[in-house]
């Protein structure tokens, strides 16, 4: 029961102090009895006989004596029970913000889901971060290989051309020197040729009735030592007399001076192309 500061005078409850001796001194009787009660129901038990045999008897034994029926505790006077002391009512229970919780558990998502974006904005950042560098790193590769590849080319092209000109320097130098040979050994042969024309000429004999400066062309075989082996007219002047003397020069005249040159002897060796005329 609650009372409040207006109640008249006359209506105010006993006193808390005399509400508390009458609650003890009821609990402490209440606890005498029920020990007194317990202590009247103990007894001592009854001895009992005991025969002793070798062996079992057919017959079943004695039954038991029975129990002697329990003693019936008092039943305690009943007591009046005791003013119930004044109870305070219990201040109203605190109802929690929903709103509050809801936004702290809403900041607590938001927080985490800040956390997770941050890390993947960071994931990304990295990883597009890697792949600038890698891409970076490939296009810095490519340039290298280029420039390599650009240097190399150039390399080559000097080397080749150096190869090329120093290919052509020697083929003119070849050629020059060919040329240059060629030009002796034309050289040589022509000085040979006149030489041999002279020593035929001195050992022909013209016919008397040779008129103009017909011309003759003989086929001479030679040995490399310059000695004839055969003389046979390839192209006849139209004076056999005339012909019959050439050819008998050539036997006369036999051995042919010859070049000491193996290049310039090929000219007249095996077969020599003789040409005469007698007023050349």
């Amino acid at each position: 029961m609650n009372f409040t500061a207006d109640a008249p005078p006359g209506s105010r409850p006993v006193p808390n102090l005399l509400a508390a001796a009458l609650a003890v001194g009821v609990h402490v009787l209440f606890v005498l009895m029920l020990v007194f009660g317990v202590s009247w129901q103990t007894h001592h038990p009854e001895a009992v006989m005991v025969d002793l045999w070798e062996t079992l008897p057919d017959t079943p034994p004695p039954p038991a004596p029975p129990r002697p029926p329990p003693v019936k505790a008092p039943k305690p006077e009943p007591v009046a029970p005791a003013p119930k002391p004044v109870e305070k009512e219990p201040p109203p229970p605190k109802t929690p913000d929903i709103a509050l919780e809801k936004k702290k558990v809403e900041a607590e998502r938001l927080k985490k889901l800040q956390a997770m974006q941050a890390a993947e904005e960071k994931t990304r950042a990295e990883a597009a971060k890697a792949w600038r560098e890698k891409q970076q790193a490939e296009q810095k590769r490519q340039a290298l290989l280029r420039q390599m590849e650009e240097e190399d080319l150039k390399q080559r092209v000097a080397t080749e051309a150096a190869a090329n000109e120093a290919r052509l320097a020697r083929l003119t130098q070849a050629q020059a020197a060919a040329n240059k040979r060629q030009a002796e050994m034309a050289s040589v042969v022509g000085q040979y040729r006149d030489q041999i024309s002279a020593k035929v000429r001195g050992n022909t004999r013209l016919p008397d009735n040779l008129k103009g400066n017909p011309e003759v062309r003989c086929l001479v075989k030679l040995l490399p030592t310059g000695e004839v082996q055969s003389v046979r007219v390839t192209k006849s002047s139209g004076n056999p007399a005339y012909d019959d003397a050439v050819v008998r020069a050539i036997e006369k005249s036999s051995p042919l001076p010859l070049p000491s040159d193996r290049d310039a002897r090929a000219a007249f060796v095996p077969e020599l192309s003789f040409v005469h005329r007698p007023k050349e």
